[in-house]
């Protein structure tokens, strides 16, 4: 008995440790929001890939490292305190905004990130929001845009503005690349106006005012700039006809379900960020600058070895210029800098084009062919065919040695007026 009694305990810790081991066997993506429904069942939910980015990434860009610093001055502790549902339906409700700030567990899902795992990334968000929120209110304020959209580039990109997703889109508000050409941002090999933090806001200004033209919601809006407004229209027709973003929502590819909710999460989190606890890096507005235009080719490093200016500032102030290389003579192209340093280079710029012009700029207009014997193989009808090197004579003629398929070297002179040799047979062999 004691036997029986001493298998069955093995046998059912056996069975536990085998549970247990597929469960942590099970990988738990920790990009994904797990939200449970209302009948007790799991949905995973794909949070915006901007959510993911490494913190050092971000504070190892040059506006980083030159203007922001951690605020020692900032006494408060480094803690998330809990709050209830109704404190967020409260204070998402008071934002002075056009758009519809709705909770729900989504949306909690994604505060929750941002407030605890994100934190010290919103510190920085909150301090590099002094270089671009000024330039993104004053686009989306030319096309009537609401105020509150600046923080779209906050699930974007995380105010990055070399951030490039996995599948391609570019800037701080992460243009695909025929959606940026359709709103006039240049692209080629040189040149990627999606990473211009001016153009690029003006573009997204455009178009996202475009897509309230074709749907009228501010929520769907958003959500049509992340996953197209293809998609959209697909989960309007899967749903009846609903046009209200949480309707469709079931219908809408993962990462756009937690789309709008992280969205609304980044509005609420830029608002309420002492309320959690974080304090904003310190900012340092960088120096005024202005352009200068150039029509010829030109270096950033020609700049900056001339001009005495830090080529990452450069960069910096010209994202666009994808190696370094200012096409100006396809055409006029500006170069942005401080406005104590485009003095200097109005005066200098003679020798900083000459410098380093040759090691620096190395598209070659003309160049010179090797003139060598060349190898060309002639096709033949039939069963052999013959290789030659040939090199045009003096008097214009070519002179061939050729080798046939037995391996035979025959030379022959072809001369102006000259009978051709008759093979075998008495046929006519063609060269």
């Amino acid at each position: 008995m004691n036997k029986k009694v001493l298998l069955a305990i093995l046998m059912m810790l056996f069975t536990m440790n085998c549970a247990l081991q597929a469960q942590d066997d099970i990988d738990v993506d920790e990009d994904d929001i797990i939200v449970t429904d209302r009948e007790g069942e799991e949905e995973i939910i794909e949070f915006p890939e901007a959510m993911t980015y490494d913190l050092d990434s971000l504070l190892n860009l040059y506006m980083s490292k030159t203007y922001l610093d951690e605020d020692n001055s900032c006494r408060m502790k480094d803690e998330n305190p809990v709050f209830t549902e109704e404190e967020y339906i409260d204070r998402l409700s008071r934002l002075p905004y056009v758009m519809e700030m709705s909770y729900n567990s989504v949306v909690r899902s994604c505060i929750d990130r941002y407030s605890g795992r994100l934190r010290k990334s919103v510190s920085y968000m909150l301090g590099a929001s002094n270089f671009y929120m000024p330039i993104f209110e004053e686009a989306l304020e030319t096309y009537g845009v609401p105020l509150e959209l600046k923080y779209l580039p906050i699930i974007e990109s995380a105010l990055n503005p070399r951030a490039v997703s996995r599948v391609g889109a570019t800037g701080l508000w992460q243009f695909m690349l025929a959606t940026g050409k359709r709103y006039g941002l240049k692209v080629n090999s040189l040149v990627d106006e999606r990473r211009d933090p001016i153009k690029a806001s003006y573009a997204a200004a455009h178009y996202l005012s475009d897509l309230y033209k074709i749907f009228g919601d501010w929520n769907l809006v958003i959500a049509a700039y992340n996953c197209g407004p293809g998609n959209i229209n697909k989960a309007i027709h899967r749903a009846n006809g609903s046009t209200d973003y949480w309707q469709i929502y079931p219908y809408l590819p993962a990462e756009t379900r937690g789309y709008v909710p992280a969205f609304i999460a980044a509005n609420y989190i830029m608002n309420y960020y002492c309320d959690h606890n974080i304090c904003p890096m310190r900012s340092r507005l960088p120096e005024s600058t202005d352009t200068v235009v150039v029509n010829k080719n030109l270096h950033l490093q020609q700049i900056s070895a001339v001009c005495g200016i830090d080529i990452e500032e450069l960069r910096t102030l010209n994202p666009a210029y994808r190696q370094d290389i200012v096409p100006g003579a396809t055409e006029p192209c500006a170069i942005r800098m401080n406005i104590n340093d485009i003095n200097k280079f109005i005066d200098m710029q003679d020798s900083v084009y000459r410098y380093r012009a040759d090691e620096l700029l190395t598209r070659r207009a003309v160049v010179e062919v090797n003139d060598v014997p060349t190898f060309t193989h002639h096709r033949k009808k039939g069963r052999h065919a013959r290789a030659t090197y040939g090199k045009r004579s003096r008097r214009g003629h070519h002179s061939n040695i050729g080798t046939t398929k037995r391996g035979k070297r025959n030379a022959t002179a072809k001369r102006g007026g000259s009978k051709k040799k008759r093979g075998a047979g008495g046929k006519r062999r063609r060269r």
